[in-house]
């Protein structure tokens, strides 16, 4: 099963496509692309979604990131399927494998489905862990698994861990969190405006601009010239 999945993926692979991605994924560590859409990704991850995690590391210790993607794709959507017992041993399965998951966009696509999804209703402290770690993969992991209880209107781990990030260095971590903190906005932006109030003078610009690019044109403007 695993050499037709790895068949569908080569022959659906993209040069130009992958040139492109090459150029754009510009933090992916040694990355190879085939260039293939991610609708495409989806459809042939759907096929194979029956593969067993052995299989699935392989595809993750690839460094074909078309590979990764779809591997995750169908992580998630066995996580989906199974039982609390099996959501444990995918939770962890993708825990052991953050090594793998090195790019922002296979950060974005599982971890609010596994981790954020997993957590919701236990204890979150791996994610402070990970919010802490030297890997910049695992702090991008911490805050976009926060999606999920931010879609549940449960604010408080997002803010805690947005604020122990607030002075990373790296630009994909500001991105994360401004974005995390745009969508607690769009649920309760008295709480957004409570934290900014606190922190928008010292968080990072790039932080800042997405966490208020849904406001009014003034008061973004004021945020911007540290008027609030």
């Amino acid at each position: 099963m695993l050499s037709n999945l790895i068949k569908e993926l080569q022959n659906a692979s993209n040069p130009e496509q992958a040139e492109i991605l090459q150029k754009f994924f510009k933090t992916g560590e040694g990355d190879v692309f085939l260039g293939i859409k991610i609708p495409v990704q989806r459809k042939i991850a759907k096929k194979y979604s029956g593969l067993n995690l052995y299989k699935l590391q392989e595809l993750l210790n690839s460094k074909i990131h078309d590979y990764r993607s779809v591997a995750l794709f169908i992580l998630a959507d066995k996580y989906k399927k199974s039982n609390e017992e099996n959501k444990g041993n995918v939770f962890n399965f993708y825990l052991k494998n953050t090594q793998n998951i090195n790019n922002w966009d296979l950060v974005d696509l599982s971890a609010p489905k596994i981790v954020g999804d997993f957590l919701f209703e236990k204890r979150k402290n791996i994610l402070y862990e990970l919010a802490q770690s030297e890997n910049l993969w695992e702090k991008r992991i911490a805050i976009i698994s926060t999606f999920t209880f931010i879609k549940k209107e449960k604010f408080e781990d997002a803010l805690a861990i947005s604020e122990l990030l607030l002075n990373d260095t790296h630009d994909l971590i500001h991105k994360a969190v401004g974005w995390m903190l745009r969508e607690i906005g769009k649920r309760d932006l008295e709480v957004e405006e409570n934290f900014l109030r606190q922190h928008y003078k010292n968080m990072p610009r790039t932080m800042l601009r997405y966490a208020i690019e849904r406001f009014e044109e003034e008061k973004r403007k004021k945020y911007l010239r540290g008027e609030i």
